[in-house]
């Protein structure tokens, strides 16, 4: 299994949480760049966060600092994210995506296309 597998998507009230799961194989996830990006109907896929797996490096956009953090469990290979004080703009698939980097400043340079793997997507629905 290349692609990752993401898992914890659900509807939730604005102001709720909800914590998503990216499960990856040892090959997609060592040496890596794990990124969450999510895309809303009629919108552009939005990079949310990163995090270079061997240094813990991170990245995230704008519109989740502070809500959000990125965090990983390597020795499960698992990629998390939590979201907190969601917001209905928070509303879109939310998918997991790898790719193999050998740098910080690489990975958190790097754009949505650079990204090799991912995963199906879990939808994520705030209401208000």
């Amino acid at each position: 299994q290349v692609q990752p597998v993401e898992s914890g998507g659900g509807s939730v009230q604005a102001g709720g949480s909800l914590r998503l799961s990216c499960a990856a194989s040892d090959y997609t996830y060592r040496d890596s760049c794990m990124g969450w990006f999510r895309q809303a109907p009629g919108k552009e896929r939005e990079g949310v966060a990163r995090i270079r797996v061997s240094s813990s490096r991170t990245l995230y956009a704008d519109s989740v600092k502070g809500r959000f953090t990125i965090w990983q469990d390597k020795a499960k290979n698992t990629l998390y994210l939590q979201m907190n004080s969601l917001k209905p703009e928070d509303t879109a698939m939310y998918y997991c995506a790898a790719s193999r980097t050998y740098s910080d400043y690489a990975c958190l340079r790097k754009n949505a296309d650079d990204f090799d793997y991912w995963g199906q997507g879990t939808q994520v629905t705030v209401s208000t």
